[in-house]
């Protein structure tokens, strides 16, 4: 009786501890402090497919975490015309406050970032910043004519001031940064109301914002950030390849390069090495094709200069082919991206430069090439035509030279006497036919 007392004492007392420990640690969690934070995300480059991807990612890290607001630092020339008006999509419909800041000082936002940045819940720059310069282009940079160029051009436009006007921002200046290309420093932008805040850094930024009411999916929301602290967040690993990869001159070297690469495997077989480096560039300029927008004419035209050097090299034309070839790659150079949907060009001096590499190799290995296919043989048989030998046996009329090297059994036209120079005229067999050296004119 007493041992089944104690052990429902024992029971009753490891139950109640057990509750015990449950309930300090439920208070220790419902007092535990939360932290106010915001996100920080930093885009210096293009604008591509990778950066969309991130600043969506970020979006919903954002909402689920609880943060704050996300601040998206930007830095950027400009970039894919799809990928902007989808980030500009996820920042009018995002669910936390997004804070677009041009930033650090030196930095802009060109083109597509004049969009992004309109776009934002609140729109700040540092000082010695600058936004504007929007309007569309053409390959190579030179502005879009015609019907085409009015159609895009009006296109722009209306975007650009859609997104002002849903923002409560300059509408006007809007239309100007696309038509006009128009840019301005961070003072005039926050003088025209085209920004809301010029900050010289995060905690300035933040600081300014507190108090600010915002348009969140319909509903006003009073922007609050005391104590919050700053949580910054880089791309993933593929994000990181891919943002690599939409960069247009990384593109176009890639592709250079598995250009070079293949054709010297080819010319030279058993080399191995510039096949698998050239295979695996060629196909990472793939991967930046599928991302970036190609313009099919300067890739055809690109391969037809590539054929004529190549046609160059084994079929020697005295240089038209040559010529041809590399006026042809490098106008293919010039159009291969189509930046009428973008703001990204390969740069001039990449392309000149690697087309010249490309064309000065290619036409130095044809040379080579032709010079050994004219080359006199200088191993075999072949190799002893035209050499010039000392007869070691009197050739009467056959005999023993010695030549390359060798003694040989020779046949002279006549009798030779030993010691006499001869020269190699002909095989037959293993026979040397020979002729002596004096009746050759001004032979020495």
């Amino acid at each position: 009786m007493f041992l089944k007392n104690s052990r429902a004492s024992l029971l009753r007392f490891a139950l109640f501890f057990a509750l015990l420990a449950g309930g300090f640690s439920i208070m220790a969690q419902q007092k535990e402090p939360s932290v106010p934070r915001v996100d920080l995300i930093v885009i210096d480059g293009g604008i591509n497919p990778a950066v969309d991807d991130f600043i969506r990612e970020s979006i919903a890290r954002a909402r689920s975490k609880g943060a704050r607001a996300l601040i998206i630092q930007l830095d950027t020339p400009g970039g894919l015309l799809t990928s902007t008006r989808s980030i500009v999509k996820d920042i009018l419909g995002a669910p936390v406050p997004v804070i677009v800041y041009v930033a650090p000082s030196g930095a802009g936002a060109g083109s597509a970032g004049v969009f992004i940045t309109l776009a934002a819940h609140i729109a700040a720059m540092a000082p010695g910043t600058n936004i504007g310069a929007a309007h569309p282009v053409a390959g190579g940079g030179q502005e879009v004519k015609g019907v085409m160029g009015e159609k895009i051009e009006n296109f722009t436009a209306s975007f650009s001031e859609a997104i002002a006007e849903k923002r409560g921002r300059n509408t006007e200046w809007a239309i100007q940064a696309v038509r006009r290309s128009v840019s301005i420093t961070e003072k005039e932008a926050l003088k025209k109301n085209v920004i809301d805040i010029v900050a010289k850094d995060v905690d300035d930024l933040l600081r300014q914002a507190e108090g600010k009411k915002v348009d969140l999916d319909g509903r006003d929301q009073v922007l609050s950030f005391a104590d919050a602290r700053v949580e910054r967040f880089e791309m993933g690993l593929k994000q990181k390849i891919l943002n690599t990869l939409s960069d247009p001159n990384i593109a176009y070297l890639l592709l250079m390069a598995g250009i070079l690469g293949l054709y010297m495997e080819f010319s030279h077989p058993g080399v191995i090495f510039p096949g698998v480096a050239g295979g695996i560039c060629l196909l990472l300029a793939l991967t930046s094709f599928q991302i970036l927008p190609i313009n099919y004419a300067g890739l055809l035209l690109m391969l037809l200069g590539i054929a004529l050097l190549i046609g160059e090299a084994f079929l020697p034309s005295f240089g038209v082919l040559g010529i041809g070839g590399a006026i042809s790659l490098g106008l293919g150079s010039l159009l291969l991206f189509d930046t009428e949907s973008s703001d990204l060009v390969v740069d001039r001096s990449i392309i000149f430069t690697a087309v010249g590499t490309l064309s000065a190799l290619m036409l130095l290995l044809g040379y080579l090439v032709f010079k050994s296919q004219k080359r006199k043989p200088t191993l075999g048989l072949e190799g002893l035509l035209g050499e010039i030998g000392e007869v070691k046996a009197a050739l009467n009329p056959t005999g023993k030279i010695f030549v390359h090297g060798e003694y040989w059994n020779a046949e002279g036209d006549g009798e030779i006497g030993a010691g006499e120079k001869v020269r190699v005229v002909g095989v037959e067999g293993m026979t040397l036919k020979v002729r002596r050296l004096s009746e050759h004119r001004g032979e020495s």
